[in-house]
């Protein structure tokens, strides 16, 4: 029987990636105490990137925070698979921090961040609501658009 967060995920139509292997010298998350803390996650969709480009140049706004959303999902799926398959045990998302990949003269992060953000408070809701950093970078891994990580609160 799916759990209640599982349950919530198939209610708003979202099936989650797996979870990708790390690239580099680090691991995907970290569970501490009652703390999870997730890897920043980037633009992955069924193993290809997707979303290349500067948000602002190359990507629409709109383009831009689907690619948030992207990266949210697969916070997702690694807390899943960092919890046992067990979604139920995040009591609270803590805090996202969102990088944009984006022109100097780009104002716009938060919209864009809020592609992630609105993700975790349609799965989680008020307990997906959290504190948060949306910042510009002039460059990304691989080129991609956005890059998420999160420090959840399990139970």
């Amino acid at each position: 029987m799916a759990g209640k967060i599982d349950a919530k995920l198939v209610e708003l139509g979202i099936t989650l990636p797996q979870a990708a292997a790390p690239v580099a010298a680090y691991v995907p998350a970290v569970l501490t105490g009652n703390l999870l803390f997730v890897s920043g996650q980037v633009t992955m969709d069924n193993g290809a990137l997707k979303y290349v480009g500067k948000v602002g140049a190359d990507i629409s706004l709109e383009d831009g925070k689907a690619a948030a959303r992207l990266c949210a999902l697969n916070i997702l799926a690694q807390a899943k698979a960092a919890l046992g398959g067990d979604l139920d045990r995040i009591s609270r998302v803590v805090k996202l921090q969102g990088f944009v990949n984006c022109p100097d003269d780009f104002t716009q992060h938060p919209e864009v961040i809020n592609g992630a953000s609105e993700l975790m408070q349609d799965v989680f809701g008020d307990s997906g609501r959290h504190a948060r950093v949306a910042l510009g970078a002039g460059s990304l891994p691989r080129g991609v658009a956005t890059e998420v990580d999160a420090v959840f609160e399990i139970a």
